[in-house]
């Protein structure tokens, strides 16, 4: 049976903390893949400026165009919104028949997720391969209280701690500050020919 890794996001922009998440799941869990899946339009961030959708995947493209382990998933751009978890992984069952899924999260993330739209879907579509998080305490068995089943369907990854952000990434370009070395040249080589993060975000 194949084995993918999702990895969702708004990926604005995508950074080598992506990255290294990534291909850390792909070791410790044997993926065949780790599909980039960008989110259109993100259902908790539908009040905050989001860079344009198209620079965004431009960007995701152009962070994992030479790891073969990595592919670029529109599967949340080509539909209309909201878009939740459950629904992509939905879809990406379908579209990989007979694949084992992993949904790559952090630690913070599973320790909200039975807050998140239909909880027990995402656990009966997907594994979670979980990244710690520094400062997140977590507790399975109230966790499993609240949603049976997600104990068994948990499987941590060690993998570096990156203090990188999106956010921090943002800040520093629109102050005109260096971010060599925290996203993929080729993102930096994007991120200047369009100019974005100088003000509000860029429409393509």
């Amino acid at each position: 049976m194949t084995a993918l890794g999702v990895l969702g996001g708004t990926f604005d922009p995508p950074h080598v903390g992506h990255l290294i998440l990534a291909e850390a799941a792909c070791d410790a869990l044997n993926l065949e893949q780790v599909l980039f899946v960008p989110a259109a339009e993100p259902p908790h961030k539908h009040k905050l400026p989001i860079t344009d959708v198209k620079h965004r995947v431009a960007m995701v493209q152009a962070a994992i165009h030479d790891n073969p382990r990595f592919a670029l998933s529109e599967v949340d751009i080509t539909r209309p919104g909201p878009h939740y978890t459950v629904d992509t992984l939905r879809l990406l069952k379908e579209r990989f028949v007979g694949a084992d899924l992993y949904f790559l999260l952090g630690s913070d993330s599973l320790r909200d997720i039975a807050s998140w739209y239909e909880p027990a879907g995402i656990i009966a579509q997907a594994r979670l391969a979980v990244m710690r998080r520094p400062g997140t305490a977590l507790d399975i068995s109230h966790l499993e209280a609240a949603l049976p089943g997600i104990s068994g369907r948990v499987a941590f990854v060690d993998a570096p701690i990156i203090g990188i952000s999106a956010t921090s990434l943002r800040e520093r370009l629109r102050a005109g500050r260096s971010v060599r070395y925290q996203v993929p040249d080729a993102v930096a080589q994007y991120i200047a020919a369009y100019q974005l993060y100088r003000d509000e975000p860029v429409v393509a």
